[in-house]
């Protein structure tokens, strides 16, 4: 089984966005599905007070548009994504505007998907989106890096002390995180599996 440290090395292999994308138009095409699809599984919200920052299914949207779409147009997908927000009602829980991109509780977690996004995929373009245990490894890795970048951002917004930041910006986020890489784990092997059988 390959492990995360040595696919820095490794040779390129396609991704699932590769087995369609064989023109520019494509390409933007899946760029542009992939910023719907994050602001379609933004809205999939759960409050869980006191933390201000709710449950969401971004967190499982970047790991698949990611290890589906490959680094450069998954974390394009996540850039265009939180460009629409500054217009559109795409956050989380449907709020919108600069004020909420960069001067919010959540603020660190967008930065955090946007790098997430390019290191999972990158991760995929060396293959550990094929089986589950390594799928599953790249997204417990791709989840920590999100809450690497929300949880200082947290900190100094809400004026916590560092075990209040990490305590709901974190701890609160354990099982949900361990549930959605393993969802991720399961689908992007599945959707190989199939994309092999019908090619």
């Amino acid at each position: 089984m390959s492990t995360l440290s040595n696919t820095v090395s490794a040779p390129r292999v396609p991704v699932l966005a590769d087995l369609f994308a064989n023109s520019w138009v494509k390409n933007a095409a899946l760029v542009f599905g992939g910023a719907l699809f994050m602001a379609l599984f933004q809205q999939i919200s759960i409050p869980v007070p006191p933390s201000p920052v709710p449950i969401t299914g971004g967190t499982l949207a970047v790991m698949l548009i990611g290890s589906a779409l490959g680094s450069k147009r998954g974390a394009s997908a996540i850039f265009l994504y939180l460009m629409l927000g500054l217009f559109l009602p795409v956050y989380s829980e449907g709020r919108e505007g600069l004020d909420v991109l960069v001067n919010s509780a959540s603020s660190g977690y967008f930065l955090g998907y946007l790098v997430a996004a390019y290191v999972v995929g990158r991760l995929a373009e060396r293959g550990e989106d094929r089986k589950f245990l390594t799928a599953f490894a790249s997204f417990i890795f791709a989840q920590l890096i999100v809450f690497g970048f929300g949880i200082p951002f947290l900190k100094v917004h809400m004026d916590y002390d560092w075990s209040t930041a990490i305590h709901y910006g974190f701890t609160v986020f354990i099982i949900g995180g361990l549930v959605k890489a393993a969802i991720g784990g399961v689908l992007m092997p599945a959707a190989w599996k199939l994309a092999e059988k019908t090619r």
